[in-house]
């Protein structure tokens, strides 16, 4: 079972976003930047594009709304996608508030947030959805 399975059981307490039937959202614990979030499916895929084509196909319609939360909460140019996944062998989706390719730069230092910090992201991007 991976961490990313553990936090959409409950195991793993998670600073959740969105969630469906089939998807799961919420913030990166570690974010590039602040309203960094995290889009996974509920079914364990290693491989991004393993993943059967119902939920290729609605993982991007799952995390719109997601997306265009981020951009009314956070100053950015745009939400960014990035799809790496090498540190969690779950599929999964990185939506990050950018303003230069540069903000998805995943070699860069990553932010260390603390759990009031982390509830304020959270409730900056719930309030805009």
């Amino acid at each position: 079972m991976t961490i990313f399975s553990k936090i959409i059981a409950g195991e793993i307490p998670s600073y959740t976003i969105a969630e469906n039937e089939y998807f799961f959202a919420f913030l990166d614990i570690f974010p590039l930047v602040k309203g960094h979030v995290l889009v996974v499916p509920k079914i364990e895929t290693d491989h991004f594009f393993d993943m059967p084509e119902p939920y290729l196909s609605g993982i991007l319609a799952f995390a719109k709304p997601i997306a265009k939360a981020i951009e009314k909460a956070f100053p950015c140019n745009r939400c960014g996608m990035s799809v790496v996944g090498l540190e969690v062998p779950h599929a999964h989706l990185h939506l990050i508030p950018i303003n230069s390719a540069d903000d998805l730069n995943f070699n860069r230092s990553k932010l260390t947030l603390s759990a009031d910090e982390l509830k304020e992201v959270q409730h900056m991007i719930l309030r805009e959805m």
